[in-house]
């Protein structure tokens, strides 16, 4: 059973446990609906508590049954909530630790509602693309005010349950309950139990009024703040649409609107990326080949190699998760200033608010700087952070496989170096893994975890785990120049060159792509990473592989020291101070004069051909990962260029929205850019997945 019920004297309590999070599944509402009906029957039962097992009260709908025939089967979540809300007897909801979703929208429609502090309080659906469909929208501002509802919906944030019950007025919580909750809510259920067996109606929500003194104005208000900071996004604007609802129509009419808003919203692109997203996220977690209970080593002391700022970007993941850190350097100058770094980053945060002194301090305190490896000796794991060089970090892990202890794990920043390569070095290839991380790494989501020919399972279920700890989305990728992100990345930005050479400026290129949804283009990305990097991997490659084919401009473009916004000029001009790309009419007359002396005449190219030219690109890229093994899923492409390189959030990610064009005409339009006479056909020609899912009918996802 996903509920049981037993008799604590007079009060039926119905306990929710569907772990982890005690999802609303199919087989939960049903114990729930005939545990209402069973303490109905039973006339020695005087009120009914509701709460939930472990560590939630409930978190809502159970993502298992997503898209299934469960989600939908009766009692369906609102039918549950007209069997609770109608109940003859006092129905008291106990919350707990977590009550979001439906899980909030089952509590609402109790009777009475008592909690736990520290409850985590949340409608997130927006998240999904979504409002809440089970009557969020009608309820919440009914009980904590309009206002309040309406930012907390659109948000999606959590609350904590103490910070809701000190709102003035608000009628969320009947009571507060410190110390056992259990015995507080039984108390208070025998309590309503006997007032309503004297004949007193039952409260429902429903019957309370939503208001605001201004609702015309403060509608209009929402609706433009919520135009402004969601434009790729309908389901907030829809989501002030339902709260005004609330207050201007009766209950029954409000709820009617609420389901018609969801319904519509379940049928846009959009909150089927956002959809996408989230199950891409947790489906990342699973190892194919590692199962869930493989053992971990435990990891209670970090090393760090290089103090730059991949070095100490990385460190601070780890302080800011209470982890012990030695960060290594080579001289003392370059540990002073990679310590001034993380304390300046740090007291950033103080000064803006978003930590405390003593809370900075205690992470400082975590954090041991040292010019010596033997303080890495009794390290569980190092992860070197030297410059992206293959025989400076050869040096690293011959002498951390000299001093690491037996089972420490020896990982390497690299971003597109050969793990397995890096891991014969040693003489435990086996504790050797690539950790991936993104600048700046105290900020950036992703973590690319590289699996080398030899790492262990227990490595990769040890680094995953930690990947969580310090709050990252881990991507497993095997070993290739580049992984996943950067492999890809390679053909996107060699595009962006061919682009220049036919016609385009960077900043014709940048404005399409950001349109599109982009955080930033793909010239305003290497400004802002330095164009010398890029170049060092270009001439790399090159070397490796002199038939590759690249435009030129970047390599004149480096040849004038135009490194991007650390030298004040790259693709763009940039102001002392200032992170503003000004187009340059130096580097336009060079991509003129490029063009020129190729025998190039430049074409006038639409917006539309820029940007499906370099998505299609990463696409293309994308399958022959998948074909070869290095990504395991589709969606494991998409979350790593939705949460590590800036693609828009609701598209999906590239291998989604390839999905969501048709991988049909994504084929035929790769073809006709094939046929581009300063195009390359090489280039285009379609990756044999590609090619066989577009001719099936088929769908990477």
């Amino acid at each position: 059973m996903s509920a049981s019920y037993e008799r604590r004297g007079d009060v039926a309590v119905i306990t929710l446990t569907n772990p982890p999070v005690n999802g609303l599944s199919h087989a939960t509402r049903t114990a729930i609906a005939a545990g209402i009906d069973q303490a109905e029957r039973d006339a020695t039962v005087k009120a009914i508590l509701i709460t939930g097992a472990g560590k939630a009260f409930s978190g809502g709908a159970d993502i298992r049954e997503f898209g299934t025939p469960k989600a939908l089967a009766e009692p369906a979540l609102w039918a549950l909530l007209g069997i609770v809300e109608s109940a003859q007897k006092p129905v008291v909801a106990a919350i707990h630790s977590v009550a979001m979703g439906g899980g909030l929208e089952l509590a609402m429609a109790c009777h009475y509602r008592v909690a736990a502090p520290g409850a985590s309080i949340a409608l997130p659906e927006v998240k999904l693309g979504l409002l809440p469909g089970a009557g969020g929208t009608q309820r919440f501002p009914r009980v904590v005010g309009v206002e309040t509802a309406l930012n907390m919906i659109v948000a999606g944030e959590p609350a904590k349950s103490e910070q809701l019950a000190k709102l003035p007025g608000q009628k969320l919580f009947d009571r507060m309950i410190d110390g056992d909750l259990m015995a507080g809510a039984v108390e208070f259920a025998r309590e309503v139990g006997a007032k309503h067996a004297a004949g007193a109606p039952l409260p429902k929500v429903r019957d309370l009024k939503a208001t605001h003194p201004n609702p015309d104005g403060y509608f209009q208000f929402a609706r433009n703040t919520v135009k402004a900071m969601a434009k790729n996004f309908p389901a907030p604007a829809k989501c002030v649409d339902a709260v005004e609802a609330a207050v201007k129509r009766p209950f029954d009419e409000g709820i009617k609107f609420e389901r018609e808003l969801f319904a519509a919203l379940m049928q846009t692109p959009e909150s089927a990326a956002l959809r996408h997203a989230f199950f891409a996220e947790r489906a990342a977690a699973k190892i194919p080949d590692v199962p869930e209970d493989t053992p971990v080593r435990p990891v209670a002391k970090l090393g760090v190699v290089g103090a730059g700022t991949m070095g100490g970007g990385i460190s601070m993941n780890f302080l800011n998760a209470g982890i012990p850190v030695v960060i290594l350097e080579t001289s003392q100058e370059a540990l002073d200033r990679g310590l001034a770094v993380i304390r300046k980053n740090y007291e950033a945060q103080v000064k803006k608010g978003k930590l405390d002194a003593g809370t900075y301090e205690k992470r400082m305190a975590l954090l041991k700087p040292t010019l010596s490896y033997d303080d890495l000796r009794d390290a569980d794991l190092i992860i070197e952070a030297v410059f992206e060089d293959m025989g400076i970090k050869e040096q690293v892990f011959r002498r951390l496989d000299e001093i690491a202890k037996p089972g420490a794990i020896l990982a390497t920043n690299t971003s597109t170096l050969d793990v397995n390569h890096i891991a014969r070095v040693t003489k435990r290839p086996s504790d050797v893994v690539g950790l991936h991380f993104f600048s700046p790494a105290n900020v950036m989501k992703l973590l690319e975890v590289v699996r080398g020919s030899a790492t262990a399972k227990d490595v990769l279920a040890t680094v995953m785990a930690l990947a969580k700890t310090i709050k990252k989305t881990a991507v497993v990728a095997g070993v290739c120049d580049g992984f996943i992100g950067n492999r890809m990345l390679e053909f996107y930005v060699r595009e962006a060159g061919f682009l220049l050479d036919e016609g385009c400026s960077p900043s014709q290129v940048d404005r399409a792509i950001e349109k599109f949804g982009f955080a930033m283009g793909p010239f305003r990305m290497n400004d802002m990473a330095g164009n010398d990097i890029g170049w060092a991997i270009r001439k790399r490659r090159l070397r490796e592989n002199p038939s590759l084919k690249y435009s030129k401009t970047t390599d004149l473009l480096c040849e004038a020291g135009r490194f991007g916004q650390k030298t004040g000029a790259g693709w763009y001009d940039y102001k002392p101070g200032a992170r503003d790309a000004i187009p340059s009419p130096l580097v336009d007359k060079m991509i003129a004069d490029h063009r020129q002396a190729l025998g190039l005449t430049p074409r006038k190219v639409s917006d539309d051909e820029i940007v499906h030219r370099l998505v299609y690109a990463l696409v293309n890229e994308g399958a022959r990962l998948l074909e070869e093994g290095i990504a395991s899923k589709a969606s494991d492409v998409d979350i790593v260029y939705l949460t590590g390189y800036g693609f828009p959030l609701h598209r999906g990610g590239p291998l989604k929205y390839a999905d969501t064009q048709g991988l049909y005409n994504v084929v035929r339009a790769m073809r006709r850019f094939a046929e581009n006479p300063q195009g390359d056909p090489a280039f285009w020609e379609p990756a044999p997945l590609l090619a066989k899912l577009a001719s099936e009918g088929k769908t990477f996802n």
